[in-house]
């Protein structure tokens, strides 16, 4: 099953909530009390999210987070890549000379063009569609950007 990890499901949430507030530098507390996740884990997350560069921190009394960037620029794509690493869904789609069953595998090239499918559609997808309420324009720019995909292969 292909599935996300707790702390990447966080920082949707974390990110979304930042989104609902543009411009304004939110506390890790305030985060916190809004998505009622625990302190700590919060703390984890901004800190992952700060260093991967999709938010950024500020100091002092009046200091917090805010988004690094507008929610419309931000992809899911990217949100998953700095939590997790690289999309990927096959170990040799990462990189050559991972699997020592690289060079007589007959799946490799089409896990490859999965891979990339599953990663364009997630990058056709911004956080300022996560942030909003569940709606069929999601659905709907998932599905071009498979279409996409199968027009360049």
């Amino acid at each position: 099953m292909l599935r996300i990890s707790k702390l990447t499901d966080y920082a949707t949430v974390l990110l979304a909530a930042l989104a609902h507030r543009p411009g304004e530098c939110v506390p890790a507390s305030r985060l916190a009390e809004l998505t009622r996740l625990e302190p700590p884990t919060v703390a984890k997350v901004l800190k992952t999210l700060a260093r991967s560069g999709l938010v950024t921190s500020v100091r002092g009394v009046n200091g917090g987070y805010r988004l690094a960037e507008a929610p419309e620029d931000i992809s899911v794509a990217g949100i998953l890549s700095a939590m997790e690493g690289p999309i990927a869904l096959t170990e040799c789609g990462l990189e050559p000379g991972l699997c020592s069953h690289e060079s007589d595998c007959s799946l490799r090239g089409n896990w490859q063009k999965i891979g990339q499918a599953v990663e364009g559609a997630l990058a056709g997808l911004s956080l300022a569609d996560l942030a909003e309420p569940a709606s069929r324009r999601i659905a709907i720019r998932a599905e071009a950007a498979v279409s996409s995909q199968r027009e360049m292969s």
